[in-house]
């Protein structure tokens, strides 16, 4: 087990924005990052694609490669138990100045120790704004 695991109060948004802060800003390796977030047997679909815990190792390194700037924009959140569900838009901007803005619309599932064990989500791009203009 990893030695902090996401806090069971916060909202799925919450924990994928904290789980996107480790990956831009954190300097653990890949595998600590995921094993932080997700359980080992973990299973996310999106957008009808299946990712497990190797998968998501893989796709850290791009992200942190790419990604300079970040913010969550919460638009639904509802919890039931272990079970999690959220609308939220994440706007990025990218290393090469584009910037990109996705929504999601995420349902996951807790283990027993607070990570997530299941996640689907589907994506949609939409117009990005420019983050740099709405920094303070």
């Amino acid at each position: 087990m990893p030695a902090t695991t996401p806090d069971a109060h916060l909202d799925l948004a919450a924990v994928m924005a904290a789980l996107t802060e480790d990956i831009v800003t954190g300097g653990d390796p890949p595998e600590a990052v995921i094993d932080r977030y997700f359980t080992g047997d973990v299973v996310q679909i999106s957008d009808g694609s299946r990712f497990g815990r190797d998968e998501l190792i893989g796709h850290v390194r791009p992200v942190r490669k790419n990604l300079v700037d970040f913010e969550y924009e919460l638009h639904d959140s509802v919890s039931d138990g272990d079970r999690l569900a959220a609308r939220y838009t994440l706007h990025g901007r990218m290393r090469n100045g584009r910037s990109i803005a996705t929504e999601v619309y995420a349902f996951g599932e807790r283990a027993a120790d607070g990570r997530l064990h299941r996640i689907h989500q589907l994506t949609r791009e939409l117009p990005a704004h420019d983050l740099a203009q709405t920094a303070t």
